[in-house]
């Protein structure tokens, strides 16, 4: 049976940013973090050009050949900066999956901001906060990149705010926590494929993401993305124009004692092969915190029902564990 569109939550979050009315907006999403982990968010405020323009220039740098988009690749194959090819890293590894890589390939951007001298003395580090990779060609790629990194970063400063709310804490609750932040952009191209896969092998295995939250804008194309519902059964995500996806990471989970959920989701494969509109691209932003931020629970999620279940873990040990194994096949 084909899978059915689900009702994951859309949520206007323009009246929050506003001030017009941030309960009502914290509330419907404390519900859908409680209940999903995935929400879609209309109003965010980020121009619809600066999406586009991203995509536009993504698109032009995946054009070029094999050879010319090697030349951006990172000095180490787990640095998440510059160019990774095709089929060289699987996120179903992170969970203790063994699958085949993913069939996908990305161009990295970390942190405009250097924060380097104020973690040289934490082992580490120095990944988290490596120089940016920005090609020449195309032209105008690194800039569109920077473009839609910095209009991340604002949008995700407010949704933490949005958080706050919702767990009724002070809304800077998390302010002074993602100062230095190591937040990854990611451009992923999902080409149409022209050779069957291999057994298990995903545009994107099963996973949950890294961090704290993740932003996400995506084309439409066949074989995208999908989200294991409360129901155990995958359904499709599918915003609409101008509409962004939000979803919980491990972090948050761990932040919030289990009470919000982190959930697994993944790519699927198109049906058929060499089908030129299962070309696909999606532009994400990784929002992690602070490299030595503590990862601990919010007094908040705490009661007599919901004793406190996880031990406080740095966001840089919680992070560099998750890209280690996503490309050893190690957890």
């Amino acid at each position: 049976m084909a899978p059915k569109i689900h009702d994951i939550p859309v949520i206007d979050i323009s009246s929050f940013l506003n001030e017009t009315d941030k309960i009502s907006v914290a509330q419907q999403v404390s519900k859908a973090c409680e209940n999903i982990g995935f929400l879609i968010i209309s109003g965010h405020g980020i121009p619809k050009n600066i999406i586009n323009n991203a995509f536009t220039q993504s698109r032009a740098f995946f054009s070029l050949s094999q050879t010319d988009k090697n030349l951006y690749h990172p000095a180490t194959p787990s640095q998440q900066r510059g160019y990774h090819a095709f089929a060289t890293r699987g996120l179903a590894y992170t969970l203790g999956n063994d699958a085949p890589p993913d069939l996908r390939e990305t161009f990295f951007l970390g942190p405009l901001d250097d924060h380097r001298k104020y973690y040289e003395a934490l082992p580490g580090a120095e990944g988290a906060y490596a120089p940016n990779i920005f090609p020449t060609v195309p032209t105008k790629f690194s800039s569109a990149l920077r473009d839609i990194y910095i209009h991340y970063q604002h949008l995700s400063e407010n949704i933490l705010r949005i958080f706050a709310v919702a767990l009724n804490l002070n809304e800077c609750f998390f302010s002074d926590l993602i100062q230095r932040h190591f937040s990854i952009l990611s451009s992923h191209h999902y080409p149409a494929l022209l050779t069957p896969p291999a057994p298990g092998q995903m545009r994107t295995g099963a996973h949950t993401d890294f961090g704290a939250i993740t932003i996400l804008a995506m084309t439409q194309a066949s074989g995208g993305l999908e989200v294991l519902m409360p129901d155990e059964t995958w359904y499709p995500v599918a915003p609409k124009e101008n509409e962004l996806v939000v979803n919980l990471g491990d972090m948050m989970a761990l932040w919030t004692n289990g009470l919000w959920k982190s959930t697994l989701h993944r790519v699927v494969n198109p049906k058929e092969l060499h089908d030129k509109s299962s070309d696909r691209q999606t532009i994400g932003y990784f929002m992690h915190p602070d490299y030595d931020a503590i990862i601990d629970t919010i007094p908040t999620c705490i009661n007599e029902q919901r004793p406190k279940i996880f031990a406080p873990i740095s966001a840089g040990e919680h992070i560099a564990k998750k890209i280690k194994a996503s490309h050893e096949g190690t957890n």
